[in-house]
């Protein structure tokens, strides 16, 4: 079976994976596409510690291929988007609605594969740059046939990460002003959630000239190359600022460029020991600064209320693949990734 394994130093396409057959409340999904996102290429870079070797990937999609048992939301040959969160399903957090908080889905991670006998880790529980993967029955979410294979994949990831930190995080209300810095692909869905919430004035920010088009078309009024002109468009500051880079002085700028009772929402992944600094007077205003993980989504509710905005044409996802690769590019997916060609690099299988 092909997969990307990462070992520590190099992460290579390689055909010899193997994967054990799903257990009670398993289900095993035949990946047909997966996006590349900023997440793994953090791991090779290691600004996302993770223990090796392991198989990558996170935001995929597929049909089930066999389930374990006690399994009945899914049956083989539904299509389904995949999540990260293996919650638990049974703890306080998650009977009130908040799985990203559930422990359980920090655990040490799994090591479902094989490689000449010898077991590979599992990346955020899901491992999506594989011919099949084995997830937990809650991370496995039915969708509708006929949403194209590269486009449902982004659900699991770039979409529940970017309209989730609009509409279940930061509650963003009509009329609105919203600042999102960095237009990858969580910032392109942060532009896309802000306009389903119907903000008024959204500024996207991105030192990249050639991203104004794809931000304008997915909800942005005003485009800037650098934060520096956000006061220019909204001189008394921002409701919102989404920070999508990982930057600890764009953290800062992002907390500077808030109106009163403003508050900025961390989204960027940045190195676990990077610190960012901020003159605490700036917060009694009622400004705040909010972490936010996965789009504080609730997958199995999300994914298919998503789903259903974009067959209602209302949710932008094809517009998000900007190419798709074989597997066996995925060096030039993430060299097209790293260099911003690419809004989103989608693998095949």
């Amino acid at each position: 079976m092909r997969g990307v394994v990462f070992d520590g130093a190099d992460a290579a396409v390689v055909s010899d994976l193997e994967l054990r057959a799903p257990g009670p409340g398993e289900v095993l999904v035949a990946i047909t596409a997966a996006g590349l996102c900023h997440s793994d290429l953090s791991v090779l870079d290691g600004t996302i510690p993770f223990p090796v070797p392991v198989v990558l990937g996170h935001e995929g999609a597929g049909r089930v291929e066999a389930v374990g048992a006690g399994v009945r939301h899914v049956a083989p040959g539904d299509p389904v988007a995949l999540s990260t969160l293996a919650n638990c399903g049974a703890c306080a957090d998650c009977d009130r609605g908040r799985p990203t908080l559930c422990r359980a889905t920090t655990a040490r991670p799994a090591r479902p594969f094989t490689r000449g006998g010898a077991p590979l880790f599992q990346f955020a529980r899901n491992s999506a740059f594989a011919e099949r993967t084995l997830v937990r029955a809650v991370q496995a979410v039915r969708i509708p046939d006929g949403i194209p294979p590269a486009s449902a994949a982004l659900l699991g990831c770039a979409v529940l990460t970017g309209v989730g930190a609009v509409l279940n995080r930061a509650r963003v209300a009509p009329g609105d002003s919203v600042v999102v810095i960095g237009t990858g692909g969580v910032g392109l869905n942060v532009l896309q959630g802000a306009r389903l919430a119907g903000a008024g004035r959204v500024v996207a920010v991105d030192t990249n000239p050639a991203k104004e088009e794809a931000a304008r078309l997915f909800g942005a009024t005003d485009f800037l190359t650098s934060a520096d002109g956000v006061r220019a468009v909204l001189p008394a500051g921002a409701d919102h600022v989404f920070e999508c880079v990982g930057s600890t002085t764009l953290v800062r700028q992002a907390i500077d460029l808030l109106d009163r009772g403003g508050q900025a929402i961390l989204l960027g992944m940045t190195a676990p020991t990077a610190e960012a600094a901020f003159p605490p007077a700036a917060m009694f205003l009622d400004r705040s600064v909010l972490g936010c993980r996965y789009g504080s989504s609730r997958p199995q509710y999300d994914i298919p209320r998503y789903a259903a905005l974009y067959r209602r044409g209302l949710l932008l996802l094809d517009e998000l693949v900007t190419a798709t690769y074989p597997v066996e590019d995925f060096a030039r997916a993430a060299d097209d990734t790293r260099a911003g060609r690419v809004a989103r690099a989608v693998l095949t299988f």
